[in-house]
Parts: C-alpha cells; structure tokens; sequence
C-alpha cells in the first residue's frame, strides 16, 4: 500500500544531513548522516607518478574503515570484508571514463600527477550504507580544492615543480557526472529505496545502481541470497533512475547553498 513503518512510501529516503569541509587537514571532506548511518569522508590530494597504461591522467584511491563502534558486527575481521566490498564497488562506479575529469589530475605526462585517496569512515550503521557513502564521497570530491602548480624547466632541462601559496589558487572538480549510489531492496512484490536495518533484514535481494545526475545509469550490482526476476529489474532501474535524478539535484541544491554562505556559515563538525 506504499506505505512503510517509519511512514515513507516505497520511493522516500529518510532525511539526510550534508556537511562539507568539517576535517581541517583534507583538500576536501563531508560528512553525511542518513537516518542512524552516519559517513565521514575525506580527500587528500598527493602528487605521484601516473600509471603506465595512463600515462596522462591522475587517479583516485578508495580505501573504507569499518569503525567497530559503528557496529558490534565490525569487531575482529568483520568490518575488513565490507570495507573491501564498498572500496570495489566505489572503484567500479568511477571506473566510468566520465565520472571524473582525470586528465585534469595530470601535472606531467608520464611523470607527475594528483592522486586523490578518498578515506570512507563508518561512524554509524543504520541501514543503507552504500547510498550514504556514495552521497558523501560526492559531496567531499566538490568540496576538494586541488594546490595549482607551475612546472618549471631550467636550461639542462632539469623540471621543477612549484606549488601555489594562495589558498584561493586552486582547481576544483567538476563533480555534474559523479554518479550516486540508489540502492532498492526487494521486500515481497515490491521495492523499497533508503532501506532501514529492519526493512534490510526482511529483504533477500537488492539491487544497488549507480546513477548519474542526467538519469544514465554506470554500473548495477545485485547483493543478496535471493533471487529477481528480469520484470522486477527492470521496474527497479526505472525507479532507481527516477530517485537517483531527485537525489542529485537535492544535493546539488544544498552543496550550492552552503558554499555560498562562504567562511560565515556555522560548522558542526563531526564531533557536533
């Protein structure tokens, strides 16, 4: 009947809560609280040596910490298996060509460009892990701000690097085609988005996509013992496609919002 205990229809999402640059010490961070989950990221841009196979683009590491006071399941190796399941996923979801401009990243060809390493930390687990996170990678990738750098060549053509002081000369990422996570999860006939850990528990299957903020979809992945059927996938992508387009544009909205109040907005902070 489209409706669900905590009073949501199937298509609803909990309130979220989006912070940006909440961790001093990062090129860029957010913070995002879904419902109980609660997702800590941060980016540190260090310079390095591209890979061979692309020698004219930098790249993004993924690396998750499964915080055990998120949740008596991560005590011991519980936490390690599904850190390294959201790092793959994440990987697979920006190994799109479009989700971020790499070549951007590259200072010198063959020789120098950013790595950006994204660190996930689970605070919290309240159902829905992969959408949060997904929302605040995204959130963190538009708050980064990347040092400019001028490379310097003398006359034995020995290069130099050398980095911008000015805080305020500084590259930004277009985040437009960083897809987001919507994860459906199958209970009975129908589908719910922004699962809680009760609605997860009842659900066998989900199917977990990623969608773009122009509604293409990057990659799909199905988690669960259960089984679904071609119908359902299909209803499921066209609803994930339908949320994911919402979701973006509330982000957007709100990641705008807050970057224009500049240094006189209030920080939270996520001790806050």
């Amino acid at each position: 009947e489209d409706l669900r205990v905590d009073g949501r229809g199937c298509e609803d999402y909990r309130c979220a809560e989006v912070e940006t640059d909440v961790v001093s010490n990062t090129s860029g961070s957010a913070r995002v609280k879904l419902g109980h989950t609660d997702i800590l990221v941060g980016v540190k841009a260090e310079m390095g040596t591209p890979k061979l196979e692309k020698p004219d683009e930098g790249y993004l590491e993924f690396f998750v910490d499964c915080s055990a006071n998120a949740t008596p399941e991560f005590e011991g190796r519980g936490g390690e298996e599904l850190g390294t399941e959201i790092a793959n996923t994440l990987y697979r979801v920006f190994s799109s060509e479009t989700s971020v401009d790499l070549k951007s990243l590259c200072i010198n060809p063959r020789e120098h460009c950013w790595i950006l390493y994204v660190d996930v930390l689970l605070l919290e687990c309240g159902g829905n892990l992969f959408d949060a996170i997904s929302i605040a990678v995204k959130a963190a990738l538009f708050n980064t701000r990347i040092p400019k750098v001028r490379v310097l060549e003398d006359e034995e053509g020995t290069k130099e690097i050398e980095l911008s002081d000015d805080p305020y000369d500084c590259i930004r990422l277009n985040v437009d085609d960083v897809p987001c996570i919507v994860t459906l999860s199958k209970i009975g006939y129908r589908h719910v988005v922004d699962a809680t850990l009760q609605e997860e528990a009842c659900s066998l299957a989900s199917l977990l996509i990623s969608v773009t903020s122009k509604g293409a979809l990057t990659s799909m992945k199905k988690v669960g013992k259960g089984s679904l059927d071609p119908e359902s996938i299909f209803e499921m992508m066209e609803t994930g496609k339908r949320v994911g387009k919402s979701l973006h544009i509330a982000l957007q909205k709100i990641l705008d919002e807050e970057e224009s109040l500049g240094t006189s907005r209030q920080k939270v902070g996520f001790l806050g």
